[in-house]
């Protein structure tokens, strides 16, 4: 079965809504329960509502309804790609073709009824730093008056494994965490961090695991890659500073990391394709992508606080691409397991309403950023509300969606 074109949905029997970002091109999949079930299901979206995949498949793709009864992506996501190819194939077909009504009407439910979970179990989790407009504010934040780029940066993906306990879904309350800090006098500090900051990132989801000891090439970045979620990798600056040399980011990053409940498959980002920046120096053989098909992805993130948006980072200029880093991340011999994350490090553009976090925002606190409202921000407040969202082009100019990821800054628990 090939996935029906969104001019054939509107033709079908499933009333979608114009311009919707979750049309039959898009058809992301994420874990939620339904009102009065505590049972979670595997869901996909489409328009205003939701499809109940996991009893959805039991009716109409029983060969495969195992993948779907535990409620999360965990037995897709390791299916590998020819069954990902054939679920989304069917799904699209039941939403455009009429004798599939009767039996999914009952299962589709409006999205703002369900309650939505962590799409998947997370096994390892890494975060990179590939942005070259970030990593030089950053330099130049924290290093004046020196080079900004570190000697490594334009050679290889730079990145950290961080905690996958402590990745969370999105609308999970962000305890302000506590830890050491250098106060500006010198003394060494314990408490609760003071500078709190968001990361506007996207993150990469992999299904097919690899051997150990088998490096994972950039020609085969879609056979182990299933799709792509957004992720806010909250960040304490003041701890971070303090901690990260030499070792790198530690406790100023391992308290909280958000996911959005929808991963995007890969195969609905075709349209997003683009190429990435040029690079000087060209990269050694096992990243060099010059000569294999691109991926950088035109995705448009857009960062709101309190409600108000505070920037529109663009993913599309990210130095290095996701398949970039998954071939350095593995290049060593490491594992591939099924719900590994990686994400992108900070998104940010060459613009000031680009950039993709507080500590550029302000200009690490100098310059406080003027809200709309008429309040002011260096760094997160408690009771602050960060969202991130981020749209893709799709094919014949319809939009992909991704949802959003959301998060409220909790009080620290002084006590704990």
């Amino acid at each position: 079965m090939t996935p029906v074109s969104e001019a054939t949905a509107e033709a079908g029997w499933l009333d979608i809504p114009s311009g919707s970002a979750f049309g039959l091109h898009n058809l992301p999949y994420g874990s939620a329960t339904l009102p009065g079930d505590p049972r979670p299901r595997v869901l996909v979206a489409v328009g205003d509502h939701v499809l109940d995949l996991t009893s959805a498949a039991e009716r109409l793709l029983p060969s495969h309804s195992g993948l779907f009864r535990d409620g999360n992506l965990d037995h897709l996501l390791g299916a590998g790609p020819s069954v990902w190819r054939e679920v989304r194939a069917a799904v699209s077909s039941w939403l455009t073709d009429a004798r599939s009504e009767r039996a999914l009407t009952s299962l589709l439910h409006p999205a703002t009824d369900v309650t939505m979970r962590l799409p998947f179990s997370v096994a390892d989790y890494v975060d990179f730093y590939a942005s070259e407009h970030h990593a030089t504010n950053v330099g130049q934040i924290l290093r004046p008056g020196t080079e900004p780029l570190t000697p490594n940066w334009k050679h290889l993906p730079i990145g950290y494994h961080g905690r996958s306990g402590t990745v969370v879904p999105s609308g999970t309350p962000v305890v302000r965490p506590c830890g050491q800090r250098r106060a500006s006098g010198g003394a060494v500090l314990f408490g609760p961090t003071t500078r709190l900051d968001f990361e506007a990132e996207l993150g990469f989801v992999v299904g097919t695991p690899s051997r150990l000891g088998d490096p994972v090439p950039l020609q085969a970045f879609a056979d182990h890659v299933f799709g792509v979620c957004l992720v806010n990798d909250w960040s304490a600056r003041d701890l971070q500073a303090w901690e990260y040399q030499p070792l790198g980011p530690f406790l100023g990053k391992s308290f909280a990391t958000s996911v959005g409940p929808w991963v995007v498959p890969l195969s609905a980002l075709d349209a997003a394709r683009v190429p990435p920046p040029a690079r000087d120096p060209q990269p050694l053989p096992y990243l060099d992508d010059s000569s294999t098909e691109p991926w950088g992805l035109d995705v448009r993130l857009e960062v709101r606080l309190g409600g108000q948006v505070v920037s529109r980072p663009p993913f599309r200029g990210m130095y290095w691409t996701a398949a970039q880093q998954l071939a350095h991340l593995t290049v060593n011999g490491a594992s591939l397991r099924t719900g590994d994350l990686f994400a992108s490090g900070t998104v940010s553009g060459p613009e000031r309403d680009q950039r993709g976090c507080l500590l550029e925002l302000s200009w690490g606190g100098r310059d406080p950023l003027a809200l709309p409202d008429g309040s002011t921000r260096t760094f997160l407040e408690d009771g602050d509300e960060v969202v991130i969202t981020a749209t893709a082009p799709g094919p014949g100019g319809t939009t992909i969606g991704f949802g959003e990821v959301r998060g409220a800054v909790a009080p620290a628990r002084l006590n704990a």
